[in-house]
């Protein structure tokens, strides 16, 4: 393979795996702002799926979020379809306008997000068990807020580069 033809399939791939900006959502309508949305309990429904399109897990998720000045906290109960629960508590910071930064138990090292328009992208790894084992795995997660409270989240999951499956949630803030 000649040379220049290497050199723009490799700069063809590297720029297909850039994604979406965050920013492309700026002029979208509501305006989410975590600190006024995840404030207060919300209720959570989600899936799994694998990347064939299998769901192989459905939850409920309960939310009881705070605030204060530029901190939050999402403290999550989960309760799994086969019975089985998780609790996951977020610690979030606002480092500057519309971006995020958050710690949980299970989150290796620091997860970053950016909020524009009605979108947040959150990015992190997670430490999932499965089994006896536990894995590292990336999580690219997208929120979109809907009309009445509506708070839409596709998350794409992968384990080097390789796309394991996604999940999918739907928020609504309690009255």
């Amino acid at each position: 393979m000649p040379f220049k033809t290497m050199i723009l399939l490799t700069f063809t791939a590297l720029t297909g795996c850039a994604g979406v900006n965050v920013a492309t959502y700026k002029a979208e309508r509501p305006e989410l702002r975590l600190e006024e949305y995840f404030n207060g309990t919300l209720d959570a429904w989600g899936m799994f799926q694998k990347r064939d399109g299998t769901v192989v897990k459905r939850f409920k998720v309960v939310i009881d979020a705070s605030w204060t000045g530029n901190r939050g906290v999402l403290d999550e109960r989960f309760t799994y379809s086969d019975g089985t629960t998780q609790r996951r508590v977020w610690n979030i910071t606002r480092t500057a306008e519309g971006q995020y930064q958050g710690r949980a138990d299970d989150v290796v090292g620091i997860a970053n997000g950016e909020v524009s328009g009605n979108a947040l992208r959150w990015v992190y790894t997670l430490e999932l068990p499965v089994g006896e084992k536990i894995y590292h795995v990336n999580f690219d997660d997208w929120m979109y807020l809907q009309d009445d409270g509506i708070l839409m989240n596709r998350s794409i999951m992968k384990k080097f580069g390789f796309r394991l499956g996604e999940v999918t949630l739907f928020f609504k803030k309690r009255s």
